[in-house]
């Protein structure tokens, strides 16, 4: 639930928007120390553009980068200065020109000019380089690249070690304030406790604060205070520079934008706070430590309460009363997440699914970034098949492929027994880590796919529109089929089980496919496989048993087992949960493509479901399927804080 900042004390260093970044914080319940540790010049300056200018018209360059919109108008403005626009203009149309964000984009319209290659926000200069390199090589060319009053040469650096002639054009836009007084009094604020959080949003900021702690002489103490100091960084570039100096970042929007930095921070700074105290009194180094690395203090858990057990979303599975609607959302880590894209750009999808380390950071980075109800471990329901001897791969964009179909009773025959313990060891340790990592009160979900939809990839071999091989399979040789659909749910119930002993709270069974068969085919087909798979099922775990285009089938889902039945976003929840009985609890159901309408939409349609369960025990808000790529964040933390705040209303109202 979002408490805001609570009275906690916020040091900012923001110049520009100073005032409208400290009215933020204060309406959502911060102190506020501003301390603005830039100035801008009011006249750019530049010894370099000159001689820049000179060589531009010369022809002497072959590309141009642009890091920031405001370096690249002050750039501009200089040049200008010296010699006519239109041979400028000239000029540049010659060369490749390389801009970040959309500051840089705008300096070039405002001149009538479209940049060669445009790097999107957020970015780093790995970004940029890599844009560079899908040009083609960069060995014998030579580049400018338009730096701010506080360079950095990391860019400058890889490409001059790929072969290219680089010159620097230094434009002192920013510098130190006059006074710098402010900043070291904030400093000090900082060395003695007084601050709470600090908020950086420009790598400048970042650098003049370091330089003041150096002239006072006390960086040593100013980096071993922000230990204990909750830190927000605007982007990618300040915070590189934040961990360069070891100063650590605690949290990044996933936008960066300032507006984006407070209102997320006010989100979860108590927690994010509580837990960065807890993991350096445990000796944790809070600078360098991925999240997986940080602990809780036994001070989350008081006395004989169980902060689990007692847990908004276990309570809703049990359908007990709950204060407000606990929300989680299938793929809640995934594509859409600007941490998990730059994680996947380094490895592949099953090598993410098979490091544990990686598994548990994106598992709980989602829970910390939407500030959900529980956490589901980051797998793939086709990780059973690969020791089942059948073969898994992932193309990239392609989605899952299996290499060896089985389409026969021979083959079904041939399959190997999974032992979860030894060959899904890597789940499993990925269950140990995400929930050590946890908040002590945040449930962790496993899952499986259920033997259908297993089993339906194994036959087709990828994805199916008309599951022509597998309802094939089904008919033509019944009693091979059985044999396939045993073998799958002992399999997934050793699974499951083996996810339970490593510390899930609750599992999810996943039928995405089943939705392609009637009622009779389900029950003579399916239903006796699902019932013994959940019947194997440790006693007193919550089960969520979901399935895809199931309206039809329902009852027969509820015949199968399950706490929980999971609806998509095709049915009326009011009236399929009076259907299906309330000695049910349900979970679901907005469509996924909400998300990428507005907040107002998102919060109407959420509002209707949250309607249809008129507050009675035992919903589970989700959505009909999983967030699809492309969902802004933004609307997804919308989504979460209108279901928590709506529904404690509603649920009040109701009790």
């Amino acid at each position: 639930m979002a408490n805001g900042f609570d009275g906690l004390c916020v040091a900012i260093f923001e110049h520009r928007l100073a005032a409208q970044m400290s009215s933020l914080i204060e309406r959502l319940g911060g102190m506020v120390r501003s301390a603005p540790a830039v100035r801008d010049l009011t006249e750019p300056q530049s010894p370099d553009a000159a001689a820049f200018a000179d060589d531009l018209l010369a022809g002497r360059y072959n590309m141009v980068i642009l890091p920031t919109g405001r370096g690249a108008r002050a750039l501009m403005s200089v040049m200008e200065r010296l010699h006519p626009r239109a041979a400028l203009l000239d000029a540049l149309g010659k060369v490749t020109t390389v801009v970040r964000g959309p500051g840089a984009v705008n300096v070039l319209r405002q001149w009538q000019m479209s940049p060669t290659v445009a790097v999107d926000e957020p970015n780093t200069w790995r970004s940029v380089l890599m844009a560079i390199e899908a040009l083609g090589p960069v060995a014998g060319l030579r580049i400018a690249i338009q730096e701010s009053a506080a360079p950095t040469t990391e860019l400058a650096d890889a490409l001059r070690q790929r072969g290219a002639d680089v010159a620097s054009v230094r434009v002192h836009t920013q510098a130190l304030p006059e006074d710098s007084g402010p900043i070291a009094s904030a400093i000090e604020a900082v060395i003695v406790g007084q601050i709470d959080v600090a908020m950086f949003t420009s790598h400048q900021q970042v650098h003049n604060v370091w330089y003041v702690a150096e002239r006072m002489g006390r960086q040593a103490d100013l980096r071993e205070a922000m230990r204990r100091v909750l830190v927000g960084s605007v982007g990618p570039t300040t915070s590189e520079v934040l961990r360069s100096l070891r100063l650590g970042v605690d949290f990044e929007p996933d936008r960066p934008r300032r507006q984006n930095l407070v209102r997320e921070m006010a989100r979860c700074a108590g927690e994010l706070r509580r837990r960065k105290q807890a993991s350096v009194a445990a000796g944790v180094d809070v600078a360098a430590a991925r999240r997986v690395d940080l602990v809780w203090g036994n001070g989350e858990c008081n006395g004989n309460h169980d902060p689990l057990h007692d847990s908004v979303f276990l309570r809703a599975c049990r359908r007990d009363p709950t204060p407000y609607t606990p929300i989680w959302i299938m793929r809640q880590a995934g594509r859409y997440q600007r941490f998990y894209r730059e994680l996947r750009s380094r490895v592949s999808f099953l090598e993410l699914c098979k490091t544990p380390e990686l598994a548990a950071e994106v598992t709980v980075k989602a829970v910390d970034q939407l500030g959900v109800d529980a956490a589901i471990i980051f797998a793939d329901i086709l990780l059973i098949v690969e020791p089942m001897g059948v073969g898994l791969s992932f193309g990239e964009g392609e989605g899952p492929v299996i290499t060896r179909p089985v389409r026969s009773g021979r083959e079904v025959d041939g399959l190997r027994e999974v032992r979860p313990e030894e060959s899904l060891g890597f789940v499993l340790e990925a269950v140990r880590l995400a929930r050590r990592a946890l908040h002590p009160g945040v449930p962790l979900i496993g899952f499986a796919g259920a033997p259908f939809t297993v089993a339906s990839y194994m036959i087709e071999g990828c994805s199916s529109r008309d599951f022509r091989e597998t309802k094939t399979f089904m008919y033509r040789d019944a009693g091979a089929w059985h044999a396939l659909m045993e073998r799958l749910a002992e399999a997934h119930a050793r699974y499951l089980n083996a996810q339970i002993d490593s510390g899930v709270q609750a599992v999810q069974l996943f039928d995405s496919w089943v939705g392609c068969l009637d009622e009779a085919d389900y029950h003579e087909f399916v239903l006796p496989h699902v019932q013994k798979l959940i019947q194997s099922i440790k006693p007193g775990v919550p089960i969520i048993h979901f399935g895809t285009n199931t309206a039809t089938l329902l009852r027969q889902l509820k015949e199968a087992g399950g706490d929980v039945i999971g609806l998509d976003w095709r049915m009326n929840l009011a009236r399929t949960w009076e259907d299906l009985g309330y000695d049910v609890a349900v979970q679901g159901n907005l469509d996924p493509v909400v998300l990428f309408s507005s907040p107002r939409e998102i919060r109407k349609r959420a509002k209707l479901i949250l309607d249809q369960a008129a507050g009675r025990p035992g919903h589970i808000f989700n959505l009909g399927h999983g967030i699809l790529p492309g969902t802004p964040v933004d609307h997804v933390i919308a989504l979460v804080d209108f279901v928590h705040e709506y529904s404690t209303a509603q649920h009040g109202r109701s009790g």
